[in-house]
């Protein structure tokens, strides 16, 4: 937790309540291993020539922006009903929307990242087989990296390039705009494509 900041309180308990606070490099050091792994087995175990490797990492870094930009519609926005699912919602996203400078849940918490992340895998070594899920898969988690990154640059930095004004000024319109707009943190792409920009 920030030393000087109140955070909302989600739990009662104090030993849950300290799994809602990420601090902000936790996530490059879990996850920066897993990428180097799959990397690695890309082209010692899988020897999978580079041209192959990279265009697998680029459609990788491309399905990655669509799984973000569908969960943080449908699964981070989704509409609830009743009380137990106006929790989830508020302890998986609201609380950011309730409380945007936060500086300990700006980015996710490894506890849903690693389920996301075990989901994922699990459907694209279904889809692609075990030798050529691998650069896929490192470049998706590296794509997941940029967006939480991104996410927390725009919170807590003044950008001074033209693409970070502009993530920024997108990602703000999101959280101050009254309709349900403009999901895309890491890139706008999505929703152009979908007409929610």
């Amino acid at each position: 937790m920030s030393k000087g900041y109140k955070s909302i309180r989600v739990f009662k308990s104090p030993f849950l309540e300290y799994f809602t606070h990420v601090p902000p490099l936790l996530p490059l050091l879990l996850w920066l291993p897993v990428v180097a792994y799959f990397f690695w087995r890309t082209f010692y175990l899988d020897a999978i020539s580079v041209s192959a490797a990279l265009t697998l990492a680029a459609i990788g870094v491309a399905v990655w922006t669509l799984a973000e930009y569908l969960l943080h519609r449908f699964v981070f926005h989704f509409k609830p009903r009743g009380p137990l699912q106006r929790r989830l919602q508020f302890i998986l996203h609201g609380m950011h929307h309730d409380d945007i400078n936060d500086p300990t849940r700006l980015v996710m918490s490894p506890v849903v990242g690693a389920g996301l992340a075990l989901g994922f895998y699990g459907l694209f070594l279904l889809l692609a087989g075990p030798r050529l899920v691998d650069p896929f898969f490192a470049s998706f988690i590296a794509g997941y990296l940029w967006y939480d990154y991104t996410h927390y640059y725009v919170h807590h930095f003044v950008p001074r390039t033209r693409v970070g004004k502009l993530l920024k000024k997108n990602h703000l319109l999101h959280h101050h705009s009254k309709t349900a707009r403009r999901w895309g943190v890491s890139s706008p792409l999505w929703d152009h494509v979908f007409g929610t920009y």
